[in-house]
């Protein structure tokens, strides 16, 4: 089973979107995927089109998300938390979180053990799944140091713009403190594949001279590879995840993976190019 974090700690960079398309390209692909959602934001669980409730009375996820992972010992274990999405076909599981996440980040943090449990949960079930993507909140909480503790590699997107560039010094130093924390584990140093350009302007000139620079810069200034496959902003993409169904009088969320929604775009391509090179990366 191959764990990879999705991370930045800057926001806006298309991780999201990122994350789920992977999932869903490897899923159609025939591997068994499972996704967790670590943001209390819940993009991952609402682009993975779980969230369908109009008001929060009709809400199915609070009482069973990924901070019941974290919080318990010895219950809620994956399998029982685990939810199927009907973002792609074949379908992937996701473990889905909520925005209540964020009101426990406190009571997480004085208990040593939350660190290291979706660790211990997911060696219980390496047997289940070929793939885990883990989708990270955009800063240097307890929850990304979770998600870098439990993954064995690292993916990151970016921009390349300069405020990106800049917090690019905070992930490598969140990366070398978890790290230290993961050799008192026994664990391997985290792997990091790469920075995958993400969100990049579509505009042949930028793309011709100034992209190329941009990765450069990044690569001679901060040393992370940069991945080959691009992730433009296009807006097939965001259709895609925006997408709803009318069911009576509501329009209810009802997101596609950009496989599903557009197979011959070149999003889908882009997204099919990043998933060979992630699958040869990680020796899949």
């Amino acid at each position: 089973m191959k764990t990879i974090a999705v991370y930045h700690n800057k926001g806006g960079v298309g991780k999201t979107t990122l994350t789920v398309n992977l999932a869903a390209s490897f899923s159609r692909k025939g591997y068994r995927v499972l996704l967790i959602d670590l943001d209390s934001q819940a993009n991952s669980t609402y682009a993975a089109g779980l969230i369908k409730f109009q008001d929060e009375l009709q809400d199915d996820i609070k009482e069973n998300y990924v901070y019941h992972v974290i919080r318990e010992r010895n219950s809620h274990f994956i399998p029982s938390v685990a939810k199927t999405s009907k973002f792609t076909e074949p379908s992937f599981d996701v473990v889905p979180s909520h925005i209540d996440l964020m009101q426990h980040e406190k009571e997480l943090i004085e208990i040593a053990p939350a660190r290291t449990r979706l660790f211990s949960k997911l060696q219980k079930i390496e047997n289940d799944y070929d793939v885990v993507f883990i989708d990270t909140p955009p800063s240097l909480n307890i929850y990304s140091q979770i998600a870098l503790i439990a993954a064995n590699y690292l993916l990151i997107p970016s921009d390349l713009k300069p405020f990106a560039n800049e917090g690019l010094r905070n992930v490598q130093n969140f990366i070398s403190e978890t790290n230290e924390f993961r050799e008192q584990m026994g664990q391997n140093e985290l792997q990091v594949l790469g920075i995958v350009p993400s969100k990049i302007a579509t505009a042949h000139r930028f793309v011709q001279f100034v992209l190329p620079k941009m990765e450069q810069t990044v690569k001679e200034r901060y040393g992370f590879p940069v991945l080959k496959s691009r992730i433009f902003d296009r807006r097939d993409v965001s259709a895609a995840i925006e997408r709803t169904s009318e069911v009576g009088e509501l329009d209810i969320p009802d997101p596609q993976s950009i496989f599903d929604y557009k197979a011959n775009s070149q999003a889908a391509a882009e997204f099919e190019a990043l998933t060979l090179e992630v699958k040869q990366l990680v020796g899949i």
